[in-house]
């Protein structure tokens, strides 16, 4: 399989475990105590389903890794992950995108563009 598939499964999965984890947080009493919320977390089926996504994520990243530079493997992961998570918490979790926000997205495209060339 092409290795930027790979990478791009990676983002995917990457940017799928970033909204997971926020949904499962979400679902939690906050209350005062780091330590009761992260237990109280823990046992939310968004963030367990997270948890997966990130080590699927990792391990396509780890292959994108041995067959790509460094340099060009991640600009592409977190720029391209920037923008997925940002598209999906307008999409899913209603937030708002600003107008610099969207002048943002395409400087970043205009600079992976350039890297990965």
């Amino acid at each position: 399989m092409n290795t930027y598939v790979i990478l791009g499964l990676a983002i995917i999965f990457n940017a799928v475990a970033n909204i997971l984890m926020k949904i499962g947080v979400l679902r939690v009493d906050d209350t005062s105590s780091i330590f009761s919320n992260a237990c109280k977390s823990i046992s939310q089926p968004a963030i367990l389903a997270g948890i997966i996504s990130f080590v699927l994520a990792l391990i396509c990243y780890l292959y994108a890794l041995s067959k790509l530079n460094l340099s060009v493997a991640y600009p592409i992961m977190t720029s391209m992950g920037f923008l997925v998570v940002i598209l999906a918490s307008w999409a899913f979790l209603k937030e708002s995108i600003t107008t610099i926000q969207i002048v943002g997205f395409v400087l970043i495209i205009m600079g992976v563009w350039m890297t990965a060339s």
